[in-house]
């Protein structure tokens, strides 16, 4: 086999192009039926085709718990005391809260900037679109947070895919284990390699990826006219752009501060989960494909799986700047006026409320429909962004993505310089 052939074969049989590819046939697809078929029809088939993202997603969801289990059990026992696990742990929480406030701030600053709400008409908005989501406002409260965080039952966290509670579990797990020394040896070595076993079945589960993706693009251009969408809010959308670029930028020049020129090995790695988080829009399919990157990349198996499920619930950047930008820009379009003092409150709200709600379906969302209620703006005006809302929850998915595997890498470095 020539050089030429064999770089076209590696080429084709690369991830990232696949799914690449896999974008950009969907979308053709779902133009195509949007444009030629009935709205039913294009309904009804966006349904079926999306059954491909369902099938990836669930796919990849089966693996997350034994996996998160399995590694940080197995990462905590070589870590080998409470205090090696509260030194990475505050680390990891400093870097966290500092990441989501300054996502919030940076949100803050471009909605009050660029005012995409200011003047805006979107016409007639169905405001019966947001009751599902408002529904889920009322569980806001201490015991819900409480209930987020520590589990009655690790067979029931495991089941609802709760990743939070998992980490409890197996933090008090892997200590336990760790102190119990010798003894424990082979139930953490069998951990070991049930988690070798899990990571050899994200390779399989991986090659489903450009399939899920083609289906959950066709799907959703099917049945919208993204034209339309673009023209109606091309106000809110560009100024929600200019934010995420901002926010990139942020990240970026922050892990090159940290990592210098590692920095560009590890976009190359992690280009691959970017792009399926971007198509699927879910952060949680590309999990397991990102611990074992990071891995590749260099970061010790410990430090990833001790970070990245806590990542996973405390460190969504691309979702918390969405926040303060929605919230902001519901409150414009009614004419309700927040000053400075009262959206640096709502900034802190934003900050304690999206913690306790890991694992929720567009979370996003809940956290904006319930902010809305507190500061006396129109919950209904959730409505306003649903139509819009698919398309930036891609450009979301992807930053948080971005910046778990940002976290993960420094906070690998300074352990291994320390």
């Amino acid at each position: 086999m020539t050089t030429t052939e064999t770089t076209k074969k590696s080429i084709f049989s690369n991830l990232t192009f696949q799914i690449l590819i896999a974008m950009l046939l969907g979308a053709v697809l779902g133009i195509i039926i949007h444009k030629n078929y009935i709205a039913d029809d294009a309904k009804n088939f966006s349904d079926k085709i999306k059954m491909l993202a369902t099938v990836f997603i669930r796919l990849v969801q089966m693996i997350i718990a034994p996996l998160v289990f399995t590694t940080l059990v197995v990462g905590i026992a070589k870590l080998g005391d409470v205090k090696s696990v509260g030194r990475i742990g505050g680390k990891a929480l400093g870097w966290f809260f500092s990441a989501s406030f300054i996502s919030l701030l940076i949100g803050l600053f471009w909605v009050n900037t660029l005012q995409p709400g200011v003047g805006l008409h979107l016409g007639k908005i169905d405001v019966s679109t947001a009751s599902e989501l408002t529904e889920k406002i009322d569980g806001f409260s201490a015991q819900n947070f409480v209930e987020h965080i520590i589990p009655k039952s690790i067979v029931e966290a495991m089941a609802n895919n709760e990743i939070l509670q998992i980490v409890i579990f197996s933090i008090f797990f892997g200590l336990a284990a760790a102190s119990i020394g010798v003894d424990a040896k082979p139930v953490v070595n069998a951990l070991d390699k049930m988690s070798h076993i899990i990571l050899k079945m994200v390779n399989y589960v991986m090659k489903f990826a450009p399939i899920g993706v083609f289906g959950a693009i066709a799907g959703v251009f099917a049945i919208k006219d993204v034209n339309d969408l673009l023209v109606t809010y091309a106000k809110f959308f560009s100024s929600f752009l200019v934010g995420i670029a901002s926010l990139w930028v942020f990240l970026l020049v922050v892990g090159y501060i940290f990592l210098k020129s590692q920095m560009t090995t590890l976009l190359k790695r992690i280009v691959g989960p970017l792009m399926i988080a971007f198509g699927t829009t879910s952060s949680e399919a590309v999990f397991p494909k990102l611990t074992e990157e990071l891995e590749r990349f260099g970061v010790k198996d410990k430090i990833v799986s001790f970070m990245l499920p806590l990542g996973y619930s405390f460190n969504l950047d691309g979702s918390m700047m969405y926040m303060t930008f929605a919230s902001i820009f519901i409150a414009q379009v009614y004419g309700v006026h927040l000053d400075l003092g009262t959206q640096m409150t709502m900034l802190l709200v934003l900050m304690l409320t999206s913690k306790g709600i890991a694992g929720v379906p567009r979370a996003s969302l809940v956290v904006v429909a319930a902010t809305c209620g507190m500061f006396k703006i129109p919950i209904e005006g959730i409505a306003l962004i649903l139509p819009i809302d698919h398309f930036c929850d891609m450009f979301r998915s992807a930053t948080n993505v971005l910046g778990n595997a940002l976290a993960t890498s420094v906070i690998g470095k300074w352990e291994k310089e320390s």
